[in-house]
């Protein structure tokens, strides 16, 4: 073999090389791109909106207690600390758009069965509603606040028989802590501690002081069942009206994180005597 030979050959096998290298690279330049392609179907497919249509109204967990609500494009839940949440449907995934993308894998649907499953890989199993009393766990506006936190200081003048009246209020929060237990979204019991108030009420007529007195928790144990108080806070009073009997405040006992309240009638005589009712 001659050395003129010997070169075309080596320069034959380079050129091969060359050529198979960039038939490689626009190979897998090919399948990145049908990749991206897959990969773009996948982000933007359409929203099921059949399945959101069938996901509305309130559902309950297996011992019936309410799990969450859908209107609309929104979930709410029944506790006062959390916050609706925008949802949507895409494949077999429930979508919840907070503050970060959270998804869920749906087992099963159907118009009265939706099945999930949880961050720890647990299957949720939620039954749709038929009782009506369980919107009352979704209602916006609660009836008082749980805990004001805050000096509040209130007073007016009120009329009867040509007599005029004037009262004050006054919430005193204190470090006086109440303990309520619940159980949190895994299930577990857990202590939740809040802060109770001392209220105080007097009334005057002209300069006559009629009556003045600080109110705690424990002065309604007569009113309230003792496994409820042990468990609330005082929240507050308000004056509510004026009658023959005498003026009337209403007193606020409540669980904390619910919607439901004892509320204890304070009767002040016009001879400064009080009664507690119900």
């Amino acid at each position: 073999m001659t050395t003129s030979e010997s070169c075309y050959d080596m320069n034959m096998l380079t050129y091969k090389k060359i050529f198979f290298a960039l038939l490689t690279f626009l190979f897998m330049l090919s399948l990145e791109g049908c990749r991206d392609k897959n990969s773009s179907a996948v982000d933007s497919s359409k929203e099921d909106t059949a399945a959101k249509k069938m996901l509305q109204g309130i559902w309950v967990s297996e011992d019936e207690s309410p799990f969450f609500r859908v209107k609309g494009d929104t979930i709410y839940y029944p506790d006062t600390t959390s916050s609706p949440v925008y949802f949507s449907i895409h494949g077999d995934s429930l979508e919840m758009r907070g503050a970060t993308v959270e998804r869920y894998l749906i087992v099963k649907q159907s118009p009265h069965l939706f099945v999930f499953k949880n961050h720890n890989g647990e299957q949720v199993r939620l039954e749709l509603s038929n009782n009506a009393e369980d919107i009352n766990s979704f209602l916006v506006n609660r009836p008082v606040a749980l805990n004001q936190n805050q000096l509040i200081k209130r007073d007016s003048v009120i009329m009867r028989a040509d007599k005029k009246y004037h009262y004050y209020i006054q919430v005193n929060p204190t470090t006086f802590k109440v303990v309520h237990s619940s159980l949190n979204d895994d299930g577990l019991q857990v202590d939740n501690v809040y802060f109770d108030n001392i209220i105080h009420i007097s009334v005057f007529q002209g300069a006559r002081q009629l009556f003045s007195r600080d109110f705690h928790r424990k002065d309604f144990r007569r009113n309230v069942p003792e496994n409820i108080l042990a468990q609330s806070i005082l929240s507050d009073i308000n004056f509510t009206s004026v009658d023959e009997k005498g003026i009337h405040f209403t007193a606020f006992i409540c669980i904390p994180d619910s919607p439901s309240a004892y509320q204890i009638d304070i009767c002040i005589s016009y001879e400064g005597r009080v009664t507690l009712n119900v």
